[in-house]
């Protein structure tokens, strides 16, 4: 079957486009080996259930996959080869249930026992990850390497990161509404689409839960995508899904640190605004003030970004109304002009000292030099606050129109 330039639905013989609960589906490259009885799996799983679902294959095969896949009655969807997160990219507007749930047609999850992913979606659940360690693993189904290293290590950053408690990330059964799964705007063209699905199911405060899966051996005969991408593939893999955790997570690494580091600079920057202090047999003098305004500046401005990101992370504008209050224009310009007066009283002192010395500074430090130190730091301060308010402001009205809900 000839590789479509742009997506295209193929139905079954005698299929039509009817109202379903759930959408099975499921990216396939070079499956012929396994897609026919898969298909045959769902259609068990359905039965089963006792729910009316779609079989969505979306197929960018050179081998047989997509014929196969129709005779045994799924829908077929294809597409170019562009990667396994643009697959479900290109799969969203012709996904008909409320519900869709995700996976391979490798055999390897389950579909025969869809039944306690129903009953958590119509308990109210919107995002429901798989997992393979709360559930069963058949003997050599999963790598040493991935199933005593990558996973638990990767598994293990997200939730401290995240402050979640998922016991597997990668695994690849998992699901989730219909509306939820068009809110996340999905960017992720390759494997690190599903670090960046749990992560935005997180940012987005969908109601979560696991639900123990077996995960079973490849068939014989059949290599792995992993395999066929050759030893390099699982270290790859793993970076990605590191690259994924970090770029989602950018406040992790700016708002609470930076919130620490500022602190700690102020605290130092007042204990030695009137000159240097001792504390024991430790002496702080106006090095360690310069030190304190470096930490105070750094910490702001990561802060500041940690903001940014949070607001980035919030594409539907559910707490940009919070962050505008301290934000917004207005604000911005009245916090940032009087951080700005303050700071020029400040330093006022040593000003005049260097005008009366004739254009000299003291050959001697005084406190009106540490007060200028401190005065500098609220300039600083000052414009930063004042410009990163209008490039919040920029990116609030850039992005002033939230997603639409899916409307069924």
């Amino acid at each position: 079957m000839e590789m479509p330039a742009e997506p295209r639905h193929l139905l079954p013989v005698g299929g039509a486009p009817d109202a379903v609960e759930i959408s099975i589906v499921i990216p396939a490259l070079n499956e012929e080996i396994t897609v026919g009885e898969f298909v045959d799996w769902c259609k068990e799983g359905l039965a089963r259930a006792e729910v009316r679902g779609q079989i969505l294959i979306v197929d960018s095969s050179t081998d047989r996959t997509p014929e196969i896949a129709l005779e045994h009655g799924a829908e077929v969807l294809r597409v170019p080869k562009r990667g396994l997160g643009r697959a479900y990219i290109d799969a969203l507007p012709f996904i008909r249930g409320k519900y869709a749930l995700l996976g391979d047609a490798d055999l390897t999850y389950d579909f025969r026992e869809i039944r306690p992913f129903l009953e958590k979606f119509r308990e109210g659940y919107e995002y429901i990850m798989g997992s393979r360690f709360k559930g069963t693993i058949d003997k050599d189904a999963m790598p040493p390497l991935h199933r005593y290293f990558g996973t638990p290590v990767t598994t293990w950053m997200l939730n401290f990161i995240y402050g979640s408690h998922f016991s597997d990330i990668h695994c690849g059964l998992r699901g989730v509404t219909l509306d939820g799964f068009l809110r996340m705007r999905m960017q992720s063209q390759s494997w690190q689409y599903a670090s960046e699905m749990i992560i935005k199911s997180m940012h987005m405060r969908l109601k979560t839960t696991e639900v123990p899966i077996v995960f079973h051996k490849d068939r014989e005969g059949r290599i792995s995508n992993i395999k066929r991408s050759g030893w390099f593939g699982p270290w790859y893999a793993g970076w990605v899904t590191l690259q994924a955790l970090c770029t989602y997570g950018a406040d992790f690494f700016l708002f609470r640190p930076g919130l620490f580091l500022c602190s700690a600079g102020v605290l130092g920057i007042g204990a030695l605004f009137n000159g240097p202090v001792t504390i024991g047999a430790m002496g702080l003098s106006l090095h360690w003030m310069l030190l304190f305004l470096l930490c105070a500046l750094m910490g702001l401005q990561f802060t500041l970004m940690g903001v940014l990101a949070k607001a980035l992370y919030d594409p539907e504008k559910r707490r940009s109304p919070a962050w505008l209050k301290y934000f917004g224009f207005t604000r911005s310009a009245l916090a940032s002009g009087a951080l700005l007066l303050l700071g020029l009283v400040c330093v006022a002192g040593l000003v005049s000292e260097y005008f009366q010395s004739g254009f000299r500074l003291p050959a001697s430090l005084t406190a009106e030099s540490y007060r200028a130190v401190a005065g500098l730091g609220l300039i600083f301060a000052a414009a930063i606050y004042f410009t990163f308010g209008l490039v919040f402001n920029a990116l609030h009205e850039a992005t002033l129109t939230p997603v639409a809900p899916a409307s069924k």
